[in-house]
């Protein structure tokens, strides 16, 4: 009898250590869970959307403004000036008279002779001066013709492929800050300066106002490439690895709608200018794209968006 309460008591004891060793493994299985979930990693980045407009490629260059037209006065009779009847800025018609110089020899008179201007014009320069010994190759008056005024350009070398005629050009100048004027390119040289790798450009400019004068510095930039209704995003979106050009996507949580995932998205790029990036596939408007903390993503990974920029304003 004893021996049969002592073995129902090790059964006993056995049942109760299987059960403390299930409850054990099911209690530890449930905190490595919850462990788990506690690990998951969320990474912060910010976000920008995804834009339809106009990019534009360009080369910025600068120049000189001339006259578009000059005409150089010359005497028909060498001799001294005698009298200047014009001042810089003045305007002048066909048949004025300009200088008279006064061919006088030592004991001999003549009458002066007068330099008419062959156009009409405006006086620009007055190299002469009342008393100078000229000859017939010394010009006396440089007159600007009706032409207007163009802008002389030097493009590098590496640019002449991109060079055409009656491209659009914005100008800015220091002394009319915050006005941008509009102009074309009007003449390409034919040839490149040996020194300098260069090729002279020159660009008619619309003056708006009057504002524009013949010696005045400008900063123009020549748009050889101008596309509407394009998809851009800022450049630092991009990713390029391994051959593959991507952009994170942020998209809603289909498990729960509350927190955000990104999906990988191959894309092919086009125009690159001024922080902007041309998307030719691969994104539509109107996606947010992440453009900061984006190293560390792997496609399908939550992220927490920290900041999210406003979309680009359109061209």
């Amino acid at each position: 009898m004893r021996a049969r309460i002592s073995q129902n008591k090790k059964i006993l004891i056995w049942c109760a250590g299987i059960l403390l060793l299930l409850t054990v493994l099911i209690f530890s299985g449930c905190k490595k869970e919850k462990t788990e979930e506690k690990v998951e990693m969320v990474f912060a980045v910010n976000t920008a959307v995804s834009v339809r407009g106009q990019i534009d490629d360009y080369i910025s260059v600068s120049g000189d403004i001339y006259a578009g037209s000059t005409v150089d006065i010359h005497s028909e009779a060498a001799g001294v000036v005698a009298e200047i009847f014009v001042s810089v800025g003045q305007r002048v018609n066909r048949g004025d008279s300009i200088i008279a110089v006064d061919p006088s020899r030592p004991g001999m008179r003549y009458l002066n002779s007068i330099a008419r201007t062959p156009i009409s014009g405006t006086v620009i320069a007055i190299p002469a001066q009342i008393g100078m010994t000229i000859n017939q190759a010394v010009p006396l008056v440089r007159l600007s013709g009706g032409g207007g005024l163009e802008i002389r350009l030097y493009v590098a070398e590496r640019f002449i492929s991109k060079m055409a005629m009656n491209l659009p050009c914005e100008i800015t100048l220091a002394a009319w800050p915050g006005d941008v004027f509009y102009g074309r390119v009007n003449e390409l040289s034919p040839t490149v300066d040996l020194a300098s790798r260069t090729m002279e450009v020159r660009v008619t400019v619309t003056n708006t106002g009057s504002k524009l004068k013949a010696g005045m510095f400008a900063k123009v930039r020549i748009i050889t490439e101008r596309k509407n209704n394009v998809v851009k995003i800022p450049t630092s979106a991009m990713l390029s690895r391994f051959g593959e050009q991507y952009v994170y996507v942020v998209e809603k949580d289909s498990e729960n709608p509350e927190q955000s995932v990104v999906r990988k998205r191959i894309v092919v790029p086009g125009i690159n200018i001024d922080g902007m990036l041309e998307i030719q596939s691969g994104l539509e408007a109107d996606e947010e794209v992440v453009t900061k903390g984006q190293t560390l993503l792997n496609d399908g990974v939550r992220v927490n968006v920290i900041e999210r920029h406003a979309p680009a304003e359109e061209n």
